[in-house]
């Protein structure tokens, strides 16, 4: 079997301690793995190695966009994890966010440009608008990037070209989205069946970015995440109804914010999160008395069942 890591995206080095994990647990689990840094000899090494099943420990561009996923179908080897149109889905944040509007899942309001349209159409003309609407502070995130990378806050109107600016540095497309204070949640689904809820606090004021995800000792854990009556249920309910909507398949993760109003509302869903040693779908599993090495394990079972997009 073939362990997918690394790879060109700016998760890279998330991939890599990912995978590093995966392949361990395989071993221990008897399996031969074999690792392959995915890049130009992709094809090269997949047709040596020949695996039976390829276990995807990817994260990001290539990896999470269904773009790995298309060529190994057209190899036919199997592998794990969503398919391409889930995958396609899931990592646009901006067309996640339309499907769960239109399926009526709570997610906080927003708006998404392209470059085009600034370049072209003048949309800066716009952003009066949008910071009405929207109030402020607005948060400013690339479409297709993970791991918080890139993400901005706009406190202001002042702040929000340098924002915009920053965005558009890692992707031709933003999105603008209203500013949940509260608490960041987390739902892993392991084969259609939701763990339990993981709260991410960062030490301080601090923002749940990039170091404070990776960084050993920057972010508190709680799992299961102590909230009011109701509320794990509601995560729950609408962390399934995302990875339904989304086509999602054998695992994922669910990204929420329980806002200071009550209200919980769904950011964005996450088709290969991550297998860490700070990695939420890692600690949801072990809260219920799974183990890494059958985390893992279970992954590579569902790997041969059919994919739901």
């Amino acid at each position: 079997m073939a362990v997918l890591k690394g790879g060109r995206s700016l998760e890279r080095q998330v991939s890599l301690r990912s995978g590093a994990r995966v392949e361990d647990a395989l071993g221990r689990l008897g399996h031969d793995a074999v690792p392959i840094d995915v890049g130009l000899d992709f094809i090269r090494r997949l047709r040596e190695v020949r695996p039976e099943v390829a276990f995807i420990a990817m994260h990001g561009r290539d990896g999470e966009d269904g773009t790995v996923q298309e060529l190994l179908e057209i190899l036919g080897v199997p592998y794990t994890g969503s398919g391409v149109l889930a995958c396609v889905r899931a990592t646009d944040k901006v067309l996640a966010k339309h499907l769960l509007t239109e399926a009526e899942i709570p997610t906080p309001n927003f708006f998404a440009f392209n470059e085009t349209a600034f370049r072209d159409l003048g949309a800066a003309d716009a952003l009066a608008a949008i910071e009405e609407r929207l109030e402020f502070p607005i948060v400013v995130k690339p479409s297709s990037q993970g791991s918080a990378l890139g993400i901005k806050f706009a406190r202001s109107a002042a702040d929000l070209p340098a924002a915009l600016v920053a965005a558009f540095s890692y992707d031709s497309k933003v999105l603008l989205e209203r500013y949940v204070n509260g608490r960041d949640l987390a739902v892993s689904i392991l084969d259609g069946e939701p763990l339990p809820v993981v709260e991410a606090a960062p030490e301080g004021d601090a923002f749940y970015d990039f170091q404070a995800r990776y960084e050993i000792g920057r972010t508190r854990f709680i799992c299961p995440a102590d909230l009011p009556a109701g509320f794990t249920e509601q995560a729950h309910e609408q962390a399934l109804a995302t990875y339904r909507l989304l086509g999602c398949h054998a695992f994922a993760r669910v990204d929420l914010m329980l806002g200071e109003d009550g209200e919980l509302t769904v950011l964005e869903a996450n088709p290969i999160p991550g297998f860490t040693e700070t990695s939420l779908l890692p600690q949801a599993a072990e809260a219920t008395g799974i183990s890494f090495d059958a985390l893992v394990g279970r992954i590579l079972e569902l790997a041969l069942e059919p994919t739901a997009a």
